[in-house]
């Protein structure tokens, strides 16, 4: 065994304090130095996820704790990147499933823990945010027993060890310790829990690449672990693609990691984290061996995508007015680098050139790509995500999530009428608190595709909602409840002016702040009756020397509903789609003409009667 090494992942639903306690694990490890600046949430390094306080990518670190390296990777906590998940998984001996003591488990626990213990992994159960006010550490203890006996877990699996920590002040210790220690309790924990790797370092090499990096001097650089065998810097290996192609080549560089960094390192054996540079077009998934005995890994298996959306070329009258990247070429050149290292990712071609058919693992999945590719200069336009239907021995299957709603009591009847108008079958109601209610529910994927900004309004803001994957299950018939209200779409282009809004506030929420550009078939606002309206956002007021005795009532302008990306992408009905530049983010009608919008309503009605 190599008793000088660990590997593990944390495991953690979204915001339950993971990356915190992996940066606290190595500022009290000594990994950095006394005269280094660490950022707050060091592990996070893409601009999104410090904006957002979530972990997208997944990644690794090492920390030195009493002449034993431990290797950690820290995972994303929603399930859109079930990928991610996956692959980590794949790298290590035992995992830290951190738990909100106030919280419990939520819907991405389970989903995190379920492929754990799918992969026969050893767990260390840490509550954190013990510090909480109203915390709850022995009813959240047996919350995640019942889930770990609900989820299968072996008798060694159910025997965890519990920890209590508070990672925003750094401190740890075991359920019967009167006070509070270090990190230095959770180091002892995982060397006593987590299994040492097997040193199998004589065998023949087997080195999986599990994660992506690239670099402008070296190329593409695979991350993986050092399944079996030894390698070194200098040797002739093979590369076994997926396709089952071996390509030959020199390892050039190996990297180690140490906190934040990567160092050069000579030699690497079996059960070491390491980085390997020196093949082209290398992807996850594959195998590296040494020339003598060239043999593949198993393929990693990966969830498939459950969401689909149309990705166009942006053909709006303000078609490349405000990106770099417009033509149809970048964004297939980008959609194509995307699949490099997005394994949960599916890209198509279409009947037309201009547009593709992309399939992720749900709509913060693929509004993470389009948000990057916004910052990056990107101008397109994308349709309503739709659910992804499998067909199986003749049956039409669809994907069910598994949905957990906190909310104050008052709001619980119009939730629970909602959801179920959303096909969605209630699991369990419980009282958690003064006044609040913890609803789960099974539901069809497509219920929930343009649910949250409803249930924001039904609960006024203090209904919390999550939700994850939970599995394929026979098509149930009918339509789902969706969107009830029409929009209002402007009619002419130009900028929308004050006196125009004030007068359309009457007919319902407006979208848009005065002096915005506009355009004839954009959306500019929500009908507050279920029939779509034509106005005229644009128009002036008339000039006259006549006083207006309504003169101040531009100073009572209601705010507008400025849509985010997410909130855009959840509204859009069959016939719209979203507009995306680096500067704006609009909703438009397929058919711009106002008048052709109308043949084609009276079409719709003669064919439906």
């Amino acid at each position: 065994m190599r008793n000088d090494l660990r590997n593990i992942a944390i495991i953690a639903h979204v915001d339950h304090g993971k990356t915190t306690l992996v940066d606290e694990m190595l500022k009290q490890s000594g990994t950095f130095q006394a005269h280094e600046r660490v950022d707050e949430r060091a592990m996070d390094t893409d601009d999104l996820e410090k904006e957002r306080g979530i972990t997208i990518l997944a990644k690794n670190t090492a920390l030195q704790y009493k002449e034993k390296q431990i290797n950690i990777l820290d995972t994303p906590g929603h399930a859109d990147f079930g990928g991610e998940v996956e692959r980590i998984l794949q790298m290590v001996d035992g995992v830290l499933l951190v738990v909100d003591a106030y919280e419990g488990c939520m819907p991405q626990t389970r989903f995190v823990l379920k492929k754990a213990l799918e992969q026969k992994l050893t767990p260390v159960v840490v509550l954190n945010k013990i510090d909480r006010e109203n915390a709850r550490p022995e009813e959240v203890v047996d919350e995640v027993l019942d889930l770990f006996i609900e989820l299968g877990a072996t008798e060694d699996q159910i025997d965890f060890p519990v920890l209590y920590a508070s990672a925003i002040n750094g401190t740890a210790k075991l359920p019967e310790d009167e006070t509070d220690r270090g990190m230095e309790v959770l180091f002892d924990a995982i060397d006593e829990h987590v299994p040492a790797p097997r040193d199998t370092s004589d065998e023949p090499l087997q080195f999986q690449i599990t994660m992506l990096e690239y670099n402008d001097f070296l190329g593409r650089i695979g991350v993986g672990r050092v399944f079996q065998g030894k390698v070194a810097h200098g040797d002739r290996a093979v590369l076994i693609t997926r396709d089952g192609e071996e390509r030959k080549f020199r390892v050039s560089k190996l990297f180690g990691f140490h906190g934040l960094e990567k160092q050069e390192i000579k030699e690497a054996e079996a059960g070491d984290i390491i980085a390997i540079a020196g093949v082209d077009d290398i992807n996850v998934g594959e195998t590296i061996c040494l020339e003598d005995h060239v043999e593949a890994l198993p393929a990693l298996r990966i969830d498939e995508p459950t969401l689909k959306m149309t990705f166009l070329a942006n053909n709006s009258p303000f078609s490349g007015l405000e990106g770099d990247h417009v033509t149809s070429r970048k964004i297939e050149e980008r959609l194509m680098r995307q699949l490099e290292t997005d394994v949960s990712l599916k890209v198509e071609e279409t009947d037309s050139p201009d547009a593709w058919m992309v399939s992720g693992r749900g709509e913060l999945h693929l509004s993470i790509l389009i948000e990057n590719m916004r910052r990056e200069g990107y101008e397109l336009q994308v349709s309503k995500p739709e659910v992804i239907i499998k067909e199986t021995d003749g049956v039409k299957h669809e994907p069910f999530e598994r949905v957990q709603i906190d909310v104050p009591e008052a709001y619980t009847g119009a939730v629970m009428e909602s959801l179920g108008e959303r096909k969605g079958e209630m699991l369990n109601m419980k009282q958690e608190g003064e006044g609040q209610t913890r609803l789960e529910f099974l539901i069809p994927s497509r219920g929930l595709v343009g649910y949250s900004t409803e249930f924001l309004s039904q609960t006024k803001g203090y209904g919390i909602i999550n939700h994850s994957f939970d599995s394929y299950q026979p098509l149930i018939q009918g339509q789902i409840a969706g969107r009830r209200e029409g929009v209002l779409v402007a009619k002419e282009k130009g900028k929308a002016t004050t006196y125009s809004m004030l007068h359309l506030e009457g007919r319902g929420m407006l979208f848009v702040e005065a002096g915005t550009e506009v355009y004839e078939g954009m959306i500019v606002g929500e009908h507050s009756r279920e029939n779509d309206l034509a106005v005229n956002i644009t128009k002036e007021k008339a000039a006259n020397n006549i006083r207006s005795a309504t003169k101040e009532q531009t100073e009572n302008l209601k705010e507008p509903r400025i849509l985010t990306l997410e909130e855009a992408m959840q509204y859009l009905n069959d016939d719209e789609y979203c507009e995306l530049t680096p500067q704006a983010i609009r909703i438009r009608k397929k058919t711009l003409s106002t008048s052709m919008r109308e043949r084609e309503q009276k079409r719709n009605k003669k064919i439906s009667t």
